[in-house]
Protein backbone atom coordinates (compact mmCIF):
# COMPACT_ATOMS: atom_id res chain seq x y z
CA UNK A 1 0.00 0.00 0.00
CA UNK A 2 0.96 3.28 -0.59
CA UNK A 3 2.21 5.64 1.64
CA UNK A 4 1.08 8.99 1.80
CA UNK A 5 2.69 12.06 3.42
CA UNK A 6 1.06 13.65 6.35
CA UNK A 7 2.50 17.35 5.76
CA UNK A 8 0.08 19.95 4.54
CA UNK A 9 -0.78 20.11 0.88
CA UNK A 10 0.79 22.82 -1.39
CA UNK A 11 -0.05 21.72 -4.74
CA UNK A 12 -3.36 19.82 -5.95
CA UNK A 13 -3.66 18.54 -9.86
CA UNK A 14 -7.62 18.02 -10.80
CA UNK A 15 -8.82 15.93 -13.54
CA UNK A 16 -12.51 17.31 -14.26
CA UNK A 17 -14.64 14.51 -15.80
CA UNK A 18 -18.56 15.49 -16.44
CA UNK A 19 -19.34 12.95 -13.43
CA UNK A 20 -16.71 12.26 -11.24
CA UNK A 21 -13.38 14.08 -10.55
CA UNK A 22 -9.51 12.90 -9.85
CA UNK A 23 -7.61 15.34 -6.94
CA UNK A 24 -4.29 14.55 -6.56
CA UNK A 25 -1.82 16.49 -4.05
CA UNK A 26 1.58 17.21 -3.10
CA UNK A 27 3.59 18.61 -0.41
CA UNK A 28 6.41 21.12 -0.09
CA UNK A 29 8.70 18.33 -0.82
CA UNK A 30 6.65 16.96 -3.74
CA UNK A 31 5.46 13.79 -1.18
CA UNK A 32 1.86 12.38 -2.27
CA UNK A 33 -0.36 13.82 0.02
CA UNK A 34 -3.99 12.23 -1.04
CA UNK A 35 -4.91 10.50 -4.16
CA UNK A 36 -8.64 9.91 -4.48
CA UNK A 37 -11.94 9.87 -6.84
CA UNK A 38 -15.07 12.02 -6.02
CA UNK A 39 -18.25 13.05 -7.23
CA UNK A 40 -18.54 16.36 -8.84
CA UNK A 41 -21.17 17.44 -6.37
CA UNK A 42 -18.57 16.51 -3.61
CA UNK A 43 -15.39 18.82 -5.06
CA UNK A 44 -16.26 22.50 -3.88
CA UNK A 45 -16.49 20.90 0.24
CA UNK A 46 -13.45 18.71 -0.41
CA UNK A 47 -11.55 21.94 -1.65
CA UNK A 48 -12.77 24.18 0.85
CA UNK A 49 -11.19 21.74 3.73
CA UNK A 50 -7.55 22.27 2.08
CA UNK A 51 -5.19 25.16 3.45
CA UNK A 52 -4.56 27.61 0.98
CA UNK A 53 -2.58 26.22 -2.16
CA UNK A 54 -1.87 26.02 -5.54
CA UNK A 55 -4.57 24.28 -7.73
CA UNK A 56 -4.10 23.37 -10.93
CA UNK A 57 -6.55 22.01 -13.94
CA UNK A 58 -6.42 21.78 -17.76
CA UNK A 59 -7.89 24.29 -19.36
CA UNK A 60 -11.48 22.06 -20.51
CA UNK A 61 -15.08 22.51 -19.96
CA UNK A 62 -16.20 24.34 -16.75
CA UNK A 63 -12.48 24.74 -15.85
CA UNK A 64 -13.12 28.45 -15.64
CA UNK A 65 -15.91 27.95 -13.34
CA UNK A 66 -14.23 26.10 -11.10
CA UNK A 67 -11.42 28.09 -11.22
CA UNK A 68 -13.34 31.02 -9.81
CA UNK A 69 -15.01 28.74 -7.51
CA UNK A 70 -11.58 27.99 -6.06
CA UNK A 71 -10.14 31.11 -6.07
CA UNK A 72 -13.17 32.61 -3.59
CA UNK A 73 -12.20 29.46 -0.90
CA UNK A 74 -8.59 31.54 -0.85
CA UNK A 75 -6.74 29.06 -3.44
CA UNK A 76 -4.46 30.15 -5.96
CA UNK A 77 -5.78 28.70 -9.35
CA UNK A 78 -3.88 27.91 -12.61
CA UNK A 79 -5.25 26.59 -15.73
CA UNK A 80 -2.72 24.83 -17.96
CA UNK A 81 -3.16 23.83 -21.72
CA UNK A 82 -3.93 19.92 -22.60
CA UNK A 83 -1.23 20.00 -25.03
CA UNK A 84 1.57 21.09 -21.96
CA UNK A 85 0.29 17.93 -19.46
CA UNK A 86 0.69 15.50 -21.76
CA UNK A 87 4.35 15.06 -21.27
CA UNK A 88 4.17 14.32 -17.73
CA UNK A 89 2.00 11.45 -18.09
CA UNK A 90 4.33 8.73 -16.98
CA UNK A 91 2.29 5.70 -18.01
CA UNK A 92 -0.80 4.76 -19.24
CA UNK A 93 -3.93 7.28 -19.72
CA UNK A 94 -6.23 7.14 -16.32
CA UNK A 95 -7.65 9.60 -14.41
CA UNK A 96 -5.42 9.24 -11.15
CA UNK A 97 -1.79 9.46 -14.28
CA UNK A 98 -3.97 12.74 -15.78
CA UNK A 99 -4.07 14.24 -12.11
CA UNK A 100 -0.49 13.86 -11.31
CA UNK A 101 0.41 15.08 -14.70
CA UNK A 102 -1.46 17.82 -14.13
CA UNK A 103 0.48 18.36 -10.36
CA UNK A 104 3.76 18.15 -11.75
CA UNK A 105 2.88 20.12 -14.70
CA UNK A 106 1.80 22.99 -12.62
CA UNK A 107 5.53 22.92 -10.67
CA UNK A 108 7.63 23.58 -13.26
CA UNK A 109 8.88 26.99 -12.91
CA UNK A 110 8.43 28.22 -16.71
CA UNK A 111 4.91 26.29 -17.66
CA UNK A 112 2.70 28.93 -19.55
CA UNK A 113 -0.73 29.18 -17.68
CA UNK A 114 -4.10 30.35 -19.19
CA UNK A 115 -5.61 33.21 -17.67
CA UNK A 116 -8.95 32.61 -15.60
CA UNK A 117 -12.38 34.04 -17.05
CA UNK A 118 -14.79 36.39 -15.46
CA UNK A 119 -18.00 35.66 -15.90
CA UNK A 120 -17.99 38.71 -18.19
CA UNK A 121 -15.38 37.37 -20.73
CA UNK A 122 -17.04 33.99 -21.36
CA UNK A 123 -20.55 35.84 -21.80
CA UNK A 124 -19.34 38.10 -24.78
CA UNK A 125 -17.33 34.71 -25.81
CA UNK A 126 -20.69 32.88 -25.65
CA UNK A 127 -21.96 35.26 -27.81
CA UNK A 128 -18.99 35.10 -30.07
CA UNK A 129 -19.67 31.56 -30.38
CA UNK A 130 -23.35 30.81 -30.84
CA UNK A 131 -22.81 33.72 -33.55
CA UNK A 132 -20.23 31.28 -35.07
CA UNK A 133 -22.02 28.95 -35.47
CA UNK A 134 -25.33 30.92 -36.75
CA UNK A 135 -23.57 32.27 -39.53
CA UNK A 136 -22.11 28.62 -40.39
CA UNK A 137 -25.61 27.12 -40.87
CA UNK A 138 -26.52 29.89 -42.70
CA UNK A 139 -23.23 29.62 -45.42
CA UNK A 140 -24.60 25.68 -45.41
CA UNK A 141 -28.04 26.52 -46.23
CA UNK A 142 -26.82 29.13 -48.91
CA UNK A 143 -24.54 25.86 -50.21
CA UNK A 144 -27.58 23.91 -50.13
CA UNK A 145 -29.90 25.94 -52.03
CA UNK A 146 -27.50 26.29 -54.57
CA UNK A 147 -26.75 22.84 -55.06
CA UNK A 148 -30.31 21.97 -54.90
CA UNK A 149 -31.23 24.74 -57.97
CA UNK A 150 -28.52 23.61 -60.19
CA UNK A 151 -30.03 19.97 -60.48
CA UNK A 152 -33.09 21.96 -62.09
CA UNK A 153 -31.21 23.47 -64.53
CA UNK A 154 -31.02 27.13 -62.00
CA UNK A 155 -27.85 28.46 -61.66
CA UNK A 156 -27.64 31.07 -58.93
CA UNK A 157 -24.61 33.16 -57.91
CA UNK A 158 -22.63 32.47 -54.93
CA UNK A 159 -22.49 34.14 -51.65
CA UNK A 160 -25.91 35.15 -49.38
CA UNK A 161 -26.85 38.40 -50.72
CA UNK A 162 -27.24 36.89 -53.97
CA UNK A 163 -29.51 34.18 -52.39
CA UNK A 164 -31.34 36.38 -50.93
CA UNK A 165 -31.95 38.48 -53.77
CA UNK A 166 -33.00 35.76 -56.58
CA UNK A 167 -34.83 33.52 -54.24
CA UNK A 168 -37.93 35.66 -53.87
CA UNK A 169 -37.44 35.90 -58.38
CA UNK A 170 -37.15 32.20 -58.68
CA UNK A 171 -40.05 31.29 -56.73
CA UNK A 172 -42.08 33.84 -58.71
CA UNK A 173 -41.11 32.96 -61.56
CA UNK A 174 -43.34 30.86 -62.77
CA UNK A 175 -42.08 29.49 -66.48
CA UNK A 176 -39.12 28.05 -64.78
CA UNK A 177 -39.98 24.65 -64.54
CA UNK A 178 -40.13 24.34 -60.37
CA UNK A 179 -42.85 22.13 -59.22
CA UNK A 180 -45.48 23.35 -56.63
CA UNK A 181 -43.86 20.35 -54.10
CA UNK A 182 -40.41 22.28 -54.45
CA UNK A 183 -41.43 25.84 -54.54
CA UNK A 184 -43.28 24.93 -51.25
CA UNK A 185 -39.90 23.57 -49.91
CA UNK A 186 -37.68 26.24 -51.48
CA UNK A 187 -39.96 28.78 -49.67
CA UNK A 188 -39.46 27.09 -46.31
CA UNK A 189 -36.09 27.50 -46.75
CA UNK A 190 -36.10 31.15 -47.71
CA UNK A 191 -38.11 31.75 -44.51
CA UNK A 192 -35.23 30.05 -42.80
CA UNK A 193 -32.22 32.08 -44.22
CA UNK A 194 -34.59 34.68 -43.44
CA UNK A 195 -34.64 33.66 -39.56
CA UNK A 196 -30.75 32.83 -39.84
CA UNK A 197 -30.01 36.56 -41.09
CA UNK A 198 -32.31 38.29 -37.87
CA UNK A 199 -30.66 35.72 -35.50
CA UNK A 200 -27.13 36.46 -36.68
CA UNK A 201 -28.59 40.74 -36.61
CA UNK A 202 -29.48 39.81 -32.82
CA UNK A 203 -25.66 39.13 -32.33
CA UNK A 204 -24.34 41.85 -33.92
CA UNK A 205 -26.75 43.70 -31.52
CA UNK A 206 -25.27 42.36 -28.53
CA UNK A 207 -21.64 42.35 -29.64
CA UNK A 208 -22.30 46.76 -30.56
CA UNK A 209 -23.63 46.94 -27.30
CA UNK A 210 -20.26 45.61 -25.51
CA UNK A 211 -18.60 47.72 -27.80
CA UNK A 212 -20.67 50.90 -26.64
CA UNK A 213 -19.99 50.50 -22.94
CA UNK A 214 -16.07 49.13 -22.86
CA UNK A 215 -13.30 51.74 -22.91
CA UNK A 216 -11.07 48.74 -23.86
CA UNK A 217 -13.16 47.68 -27.12
CA UNK A 218 -13.06 51.78 -27.73
CA UNK A 219 -9.31 51.77 -27.56
CA UNK A 220 -8.86 48.70 -29.18
CA UNK A 221 -10.81 50.21 -32.73
CA UNK A 222 -8.85 53.09 -33.08
CA UNK A 223 -6.27 50.51 -34.91
CA UNK A 224 -7.33 49.81 -38.15
CA UNK A 225 -8.75 46.81 -39.50
CA UNK A 226 -10.24 45.99 -35.80
CA UNK A 227 -14.00 46.55 -35.46
CA UNK A 228 -16.21 45.91 -32.89
CA UNK A 229 -16.11 41.90 -33.76
CA UNK A 230 -12.34 41.39 -33.82
CA UNK A 231 -12.43 43.90 -30.29
CA UNK A 232 -14.79 42.13 -28.67
CA UNK A 233 -13.36 38.94 -29.11
CA UNK A 234 -10.16 40.40 -27.82
CA UNK A 235 -11.33 41.10 -24.70
CA UNK A 236 -13.23 37.98 -24.23
CA UNK A 237 -10.15 35.75 -24.75
CA UNK A 238 -7.55 37.76 -23.13
CA UNK A 239 -9.03 40.06 -20.34
CA UNK A 240 -8.23 43.61 -19.47
CA UNK A 241 -4.73 42.58 -18.27
CA UNK A 242 -2.22 41.39 -21.87
CA UNK A 243 0.64 41.54 -18.71
CA UNK A 244 0.92 37.86 -19.96
CA UNK A 245 2.72 38.65 -22.81
CA UNK A 246 5.33 39.75 -22.51
CA UNK A 247 5.30 41.35 -25.59
CA UNK A 248 3.54 41.76 -28.37
CA UNK A 249 5.42 38.99 -30.14
CA UNK A 250 4.60 36.56 -27.57
CA UNK A 251 1.12 37.46 -28.49
CA UNK A 252 1.17 37.01 -32.13
CA UNK A 253 2.99 33.80 -31.62
CA UNK A 254 0.47 32.81 -29.13
CA UNK A 255 -1.99 33.26 -32.02
CA UNK A 256 -0.41 31.71 -34.28
CA UNK A 257 0.66 34.11 -36.65
CA UNK A 258 4.35 33.38 -36.65
CA UNK A 259 6.03 31.37 -39.07
CA UNK A 260 6.17 27.45 -37.51
CA UNK A 261 9.91 26.54 -37.41
CA UNK A 262 11.75 23.29 -37.68
CA UNK A 263 15.65 24.09 -37.09
CA UNK A 264 18.60 21.80 -36.50
CA UNK A 265 22.28 22.31 -36.62
CA UNK A 266 22.24 25.59 -36.42
CA UNK A 267 20.32 25.91 -40.04
CA UNK A 268 16.95 27.60 -39.72
CA UNK A 269 13.93 26.61 -41.68
CA UNK A 270 10.92 28.73 -41.34
CA UNK A 271 7.08 26.86 -42.41
CA UNK A 272 3.95 28.23 -42.79
CA UNK A 273 2.22 30.09 -39.72
CA UNK A 274 1.92 27.54 -36.70
CA UNK A 275 -2.15 28.29 -36.84
CA UNK A 276 -1.67 27.83 -32.70
CA UNK A 277 -4.04 29.27 -30.50
CA UNK A 278 -7.71 30.80 -30.65
CA UNK A 279 -8.39 29.35 -34.53
CA UNK A 280 -11.64 31.85 -34.23
CA UNK A 281 -9.85 34.93 -33.10
CA UNK A 282 -6.60 34.34 -35.82
CA UNK A 283 -9.41 33.89 -38.47
CA UNK A 284 -11.05 37.21 -37.16
CA UNK A 285 -7.61 39.13 -37.11
CA UNK A 286 -6.87 37.81 -40.43
CA UNK A 287 -10.23 38.74 -41.95
CA UNK A 288 -9.50 42.48 -40.63
CA UNK A 289 -6.34 42.46 -41.91
CA UNK A 290 -7.66 41.54 -45.34
CA UNK A 291 -10.28 44.63 -45.51
CA UNK A 292 -7.60 46.48 -44.38
CA UNK A 293 -5.11 45.80 -46.85
CA UNK A 294 -7.86 46.88 -49.88
CA UNK A 295 -8.02 50.60 -49.02
CA UNK A 296 -3.85 50.67 -48.73
CA UNK A 297 -2.91 51.84 -51.72
CA UNK A 298 -5.64 55.15 -51.37
CA UNK A 299 -3.25 56.27 -47.89
CA UNK A 300 -0.27 57.63 -47.01
CA UNK A 301 0.65 56.98 -43.43
CA UNK A 302 3.29 54.75 -42.37
CA UNK A 303 1.25 51.46 -41.92
CA UNK A 304 -0.47 51.73 -45.31
CA UNK A 305 3.03 52.51 -46.97
CA UNK A 306 4.55 49.44 -45.02
CA UNK A 307 1.56 47.24 -46.22
CA UNK A 308 1.70 48.79 -49.97
CA UNK A 309 5.55 47.89 -49.85
CA UNK A 310 4.68 44.37 -48.34
CA UNK A 311 1.99 43.26 -51.29
CA UNK A 312 4.53 44.56 -54.07
CA UNK A 313 7.07 41.46 -52.97
CA UNK A 314 4.82 39.08 -51.01
CA UNK A 315 1.93 36.89 -51.78
CA UNK A 316 -1.56 38.66 -50.99
CA UNK A 317 -2.13 35.89 -48.43
CA UNK A 318 1.12 36.00 -46.94
CA UNK A 319 1.08 39.74 -46.91
CA UNK A 320 -2.71 39.87 -45.21
CA UNK A 321 -1.28 37.26 -42.48
CA UNK A 322 1.59 39.39 -41.99
CA UNK A 323 -0.88 42.21 -41.32
CA UNK A 324 -2.73 40.81 -39.08
CA UNK A 325 0.48 39.93 -37.13
CA UNK A 326 1.30 43.86 -37.07
CA UNK A 327 -2.64 44.62 -35.42
CA UNK A 328 -1.89 42.22 -33.17
CA UNK A 329 1.55 43.65 -31.92
CA UNK A 330 -0.24 46.85 -32.09
CA UNK A 331 -2.96 45.80 -29.86
CA UNK A 332 -0.70 44.26 -27.20
CA UNK A 333 0.84 47.92 -27.23
CA UNK A 334 -2.85 49.49 -26.60
CA UNK A 335 -3.97 47.50 -24.35
CA UNK A 336 -0.79 47.44 -22.00
CA UNK A 337 -0.34 51.28 -22.35
CA UNK A 338 -3.65 52.20 -22.06
CA UNK A 339 -3.07 54.57 -24.88
CA UNK A 340 -5.24 54.76 -28.35
CA UNK A 341 -3.57 54.03 -31.83
CA UNK A 342 -3.24 57.11 -34.01
CA UNK A 343 -3.55 56.07 -37.62
CA UNK A 344 -2.02 59.00 -39.17
CA UNK A 345 1.83 58.84 -36.82
CA UNK A 346 1.54 55.10 -37.34
CA UNK A 347 2.06 54.76 -33.36
CA UNK A 348 -0.18 55.09 -30.06
CA UNK A 349 -1.41 58.49 -29.58
CA UNK A 350 0.54 60.81 -27.54
CA UNK A 351 -0.64 62.18 -24.02
CA UNK A 352 -1.33 60.02 -20.76
CA UNK A 353 -2.75 56.72 -20.51
CA UNK A 354 -6.27 56.12 -20.58
CA UNK A 355 -8.13 54.96 -17.74
CA UNK A 356 -9.33 51.14 -17.85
Amino acid sequence: MAKFSKEPVTTIGIDLAKNSVHVFGVDAQGEVVFSRKLARRALSAFIAQQPPCRIAMEACGSAHHWARTFQELGHEVVLIAPQHVKPFVKTHKTDAADAEAICEAAQRPRMHFVPVKSVEQQDIQATHRMREQVVSQRTALVNQVRGLLAEYGIVMPQGRKAAMSRLPEILEDASNGLSERFRAELHGLLEELRHLDERVAHYDSQVKAVADTSESVQRLMTIPGIGPLVATALLATLGEDWSLFANGRALAAWLGLVPRQHSTGGKPRLLGISKRGDAYLRQLLIHGARAMMRWVERKEDATSRWAQALKQRRHPNVANVAMANKLTRIAWAVMTTGKTFDPARGALAKGAAATA
